[in-house]
């Protein structure tokens, strides 16, 4: 059973004039997340695809998040959010929620944005980083002439049309966020998309956020960072986040199996995001849970990996083919987001795996 966490809701002013929603919860080393995508404070709390992010991070931290100007509980502001902007209002939040010591930043999709330029500004305030399904390049930027039209289409018929009683439309914005969502969770992401903005900011949103373009940033950030990002992310392709991981200097990219840009709490993925995000913030924490969904003939695999036994070797000792044992390590390269044998021992070293341990 869960524990029960409380999060207090407040609001501050931001350097403009428009208020802001944020809140706090749990207790710990301070994370705070930069604004993303359609959310809602009060409604995210108990929603069937939120709630194991908010309670897994207000578990372990003192999580602070807010609401984007034009969106849940922040006034429904039009004012146009440029990169600019976004760093301001995560500047406002920080100074009102006045963390003691340095913060561990989350940039979630494009909240990526506002944490790199926070970052920057401010590396004295910031310990670490972590930016999940993220990007430095808009959607104009990036991809094909057919792809920026879509996303243009888009633009024009959430104008037109996201208020409307049916949710064709939404469903058909919302679903590449959750291909593997379950009818209940595509539902509440459809109600959510209603709850918490209307159509010409939701357009106003999707088109500043396509011509963002801090790619130039990128080498002077000066923070330990942690990219994580779905391989098959249909939302934000995983080379934006190879393109992260390549630019800031020594960052380190976890790369998940899943092709869910919010991560559902029954996938694998959702085990190793939680495994990098603690062993990140603790070096030496983490792992049972990412091992936990390792099969039992893939955690013997994987010891015998450890003992440096070649396939051949680990198909004889276990009695079953090596074309067999190559479907296991893929398997284990998969849960664990790593793509090799060795970092597979590392990682599993790093964390106390027992390898090199089997039954004789």
């Amino acid at each position: 059973m869960r524990k029960q966490i409380r999060q207090q809701i407040r609001y501050v002013t931001a350097s403009d004039g428009t208020r802001l929603a944020w809140a706090s919860a749990g207790e710990g080393p301070v994370m705070v997340k930069a604004a993303n995508w359609l959310s809602h404070l009060e409604y995210e709390w108990e929603s069937p695809l939120w709630k194991h992010w908010l309670h897994f991070l207000a578990g372990n931290f003192r999580f602070i998040r807010y609401d984007e100007r034009g969106c849940g509980l922040s006034e429904w502001s039009d004012t146009l959010l440029d990169a600019d902007r976004s760093v301001a209002d995560l500047e406002a939040v920080l100074e009102a929620a006045q963390p003691e010591g340095k913060v561990t930043l989350l940039g979630i999709s494009q909240g990526g944005v506002a944490c790199i330029g926070y970052a920057i500004k401010h590396p004295e305030r910031v310990e670490r980083m972590i930016l999940y399904g993220a990007y430095a390049r808009g959607a104009y930027l990036r991809g094909s002439a057919a792809s920026r039209a879509t996303y243009k289409a888009v633009i024009d018929l959430a104008r037109a049309a996201w208020g409307f009683d049916n949710p064709t439309f939404r469903q058909v914005f919302t679903s590449p966020f959750i291909p593997q969502g379950t009818p209940e969770q595509i539902q509440w992401f459809n109600d959510l998309c209603r709850k918490s903005a209307k159509g010409e900011i939701v357009a106003r949103l999707l088109e500043s956020r396509a011509r963002v373009d801090v790619e130039a940033l990128l080498p002077q950030v000066r923070i330990p960072t942690l990219i994580i990002h779905g391989r098959n992310d249909a939302v934000i392709p995983v080379g934006e986040g190879r393109l992260l991981a390549s630019r800031i200097p020594g960052a380190e990219i976890v790369e998940l199996d899943s092709c869910n840009h919010i991560l559902l709490e029954s996938e694998p993925a959702w085990a190793r995001f939680q495994d990098a995000v603690l062993h990140f913030m603790h070096p030496g924490r983490g792992g049972s849970e990412v091992f936990a969904a390792l099969s039992e003939r893939e955690r013997e695999v994987l010891a015998l990996m450890g003992e440096g036994r070649s396939n051949a070797d680990i198909a004889e000792r276990l009695a079953i083919s090596e074309k067999t044992v190559r479907n296991h390590a893929s398997n284990i390269f998969d849960k664990l987001g790593v793509w090799s044998r060795t970092q597979a021992i590392v990682f599993a070293r790093d964390r106390g795996f027992r390898l090199g341990r089997t039954p004789r």
